[in-house]
């Protein structure tokens, strides 16, 4: 049975580890509480890829942390990659007992960092809270445990399911709190994809914008620090020059059909060629996508490019606004899906519901329907 001191600096450890949400990817963001004589002595969060990972900012923070009990959220490393094996680093300080809420699915851990620990003499416990960890880094150990990030679908609509009138106009649907929630969504991706049709059409820059999150001034300058990739899908390369998604404020990809003739380029642009059928194939986008590290990837689009994602079965979430009003029956909708049969449909399992603002946000994960043709 965990103890009630167990689980009280388990949590603490969780809510460090939010504080490095923004920045830490592609790592996971850790959250580490060193206790000794049931006083905290030393807490740390992971720090920009390169550099301390949570144990190590604990331990600094600590000085002396001999015959101490580590809480950890994901277990200590035992490998060298950027920085040191923190297991190691947690035996040389002295520290005589390690609580972590999850084993590493990371390959090169693999219970290895536990069991360099158990090794040295320290006692070692793992489970404390571990559904909470599992859910604040599900992106990072979905690419560990299956090969490729958690993909999910950012999407606004009005009370009758629309999401732009014909004419493509769309801002705003929803108000000022759902999208600063949205802001935040994309600040903890390490990916925003869009369709060269919602470029077109709106000129997104798709870039986070840390005055607008809505969080405290060390989140806010976190979040500065990184910018997630901008992913274009443009199968005939119709990116205007001058899009906005394409300046030097963050890093983008522009993906187009393999064969296509390339024209031009920028010097931050990366190209992507992908194989093509009626679109550009997106499991092929998503590999590429995880062979680049990306832990959080976030659809930001049109009904055509997200009804897409949502037929190739690579959503794993959807993240639904709903404002309270009606566009009418001409309206664009929320998915570009042309079923004609009930047997057809997409069941999804409601995993949470909560107000922000004047609107709803719905969070939602696609069933696998037996009967789907």
């Amino acid at each position: 049975m965990d103890t009630a001191t167990d689980i009280t600096m388990m949590a603490r450890a969780l809510q460090l580890a939010r504080n490095g949400q923004y920045w830490a990817a592609p790592n996971p963001h850790v959250g580490c509480v060193l206790v000794r004589d049931g006083q905290v002595i030393g807490e740390g969060f992971t720090q920009p890829a390169g550099g301390n990972h949570a144990e190590i900012e604990a331990l600094q923070a600590a000085g002396d942390a001999r015959g101490s009990t580590a809480y950890v959220t994901l277990e200590p490393c035992n490998h060298h990659g950027k920085t040191g094996p923190c297991a190691q680093a947690l035996i040389d300080a002295g520290v005589t007992r390690v609580v972590a809420a999850l084993a590493d699915p990371n390959p090169q851990v693999g219970g290895g960092g536990l069991g360099h620990l158990r090794a040295a003499g320290v006692d070692v416990h793992c489970g404390v809270l571990q559904g909470e960890a599992e859910q604040l880094i599900a992106g990072f150990l979905a690419r560990m445990r299956r090969g490729r990030g958690r993909v999910r679908a950012k999407l606004a609509m009005s009370l009758d399911g629309r999401t732009a009138m014909a004419s493509g106009q769309s801002q705003w649907i929803t108000g000022a709190a759902a999208r600063q929630d949205v802001q935040r969504l994309r600040a903890q991706s390490c990916a925003i994809v869009t369709g060269v049709g919602s470029i077109l059409a709106d000129n997104s820059s798709l870039t986070v914008r840390p005055a607008e999150l809505g969080v405290d001034d060390a989140s806010r300058a976190r979040a500065a620090r990184r910018h997630p990739l901008r992913v274009v899908l443009d199968s005939a390369l119709r990116t205007p020059a001058d899009a906005r998604v394409l300046d030097d404020r963050a890093p983008s990809l522009l993906c187009y059909a393999q064969g296509t003739a390339v024209e031009q380029t920028h010097a931050h642009l990366d190209l992507l060629a992908l194989p093509a059928g009626e679109g550009l194939d997106l499991h092929s986008l998503v590999a590429a996508m995880s062979a680049r590290q990306c832990n959080e990837i976030l659809v930001e689009s049109g009904p055509r490019v997200a009804g897409a994602f949502l037929q190739a079965g690579l959503l794993d979430e959807l993240i639904i606004y709903m404002a309270p009003c009606l566009l009418g029956s001409d309206a664009r909708p929320l998915f570009n899906l042309p079923f004609t049969d009930m047997a057809e449909k997409v069941q999804l399992d409601i995993r949470d519901v909560r107000k922000v603002g004047q609107d709803w946000r719905f969070t939602a994960v696609p069933v696998e329907a037996t009967n789907r043709r």
